[in-house]
């Protein structure tokens, strides 16, 4: 797919990424999360100037996401009315969640989440070039959250597997953050997780900026990353 502005150092891209607290960011105090410090890093004087909207909304799942995506998408046009070049979408682990119980139903069945991520793909691909980050692995021994939601890995599995197959049915990079971390270890992913089990901490979310500002989908949209450390 072709940007509906060609990068350029003249020329900075517009992006959004929408979805829940992993876009938001919650769990860093330090830093403020993956996006916040990508934003940060295109403000830097020899960058070529990326402008990064934060439209991520703690709790929100795939059906709050797509009630609100054409409308931010619609309000983010800054110069001439454009609109964004580039949507990054992260969404779908609330989804996943299980109510009251371990057994208990998913919040989102998950045939209903199948339609619904379908939708909401098709959706924001109708509107320019889409990637999709997955979402990061939870500790299930500091389950349940909140004392009634109960994530475990089993259901990630298939709700991140649901939405990886249906990007890639239509072509849009999806980057499986699942797999990678739960290939580093459970030591690994413990330490990078919040108290809460569920959102990342401040090393987890340098961790995971790491790995999109590695995602060969992200790098293609960005020429001149050599500016980024090499220690992150």
């Amino acid at each position: 797919m072709q940007l509906s502005v060609a990068p350029n150092q003249c020329q900075p891209l517009k992006i959004i990424a929408l979805g829940d607290s992993l876009v938001y960011g919650f769990g860093d105090p330090d830093k403020g999360g993956w996006v916040e410090q990508l934003r940060r890093w295109w403000m830097l004087p020899d960058s070529a100037g990326h402008i990064l909207y934060n439209l991520g909304v703690r709790g929100d799942r795939t059906q709050q996401v797509a009630q609100r995506l054409e409308v931010e998408f619609r309000h983010r046009g800054e110069l001439r009315n454009r609109v964004p070049d580039l949507i990054i979408l992260s969404v779908g682990v609330n989804d996943s969640t299980r109510l009251s119980r371990p057994d208990g139903k998913n919040y989102t069945d998950f045939a209903v989440f199948e339609a619904q991520i379908t939708a909401l793909i098709e959706q924001a691909q109708q509107l320019c070039p889409v990637l999709f980050v997955g979402m990061v692995p939870v500790d299930e021994a500091k389950m349940p959250f909140l004392d009634c939601f109960y994530y475990n890995h089993t259901d990630q599995y298939r709700y991140k597997e649901a939405t990886r197959l249906a990007c890639n049915k239509r072509n849009i990079p999806y980057l499986d953050i699942f797999e990678q971390w739960m290939g580093r270890g459970e030591t690994w992913r413990c330490k990078r997780l919040s108290n809460d089990g569920l959102h990342p901490n401040t090393l987890g979310y340098q961790a995971l900026l790491e790995d999109v500002i590695n995602w060969e989908a992200l790098v293609s949209y960005h020429a001149r990353l050599e500016f980024y450390p090499r220690s992150l």
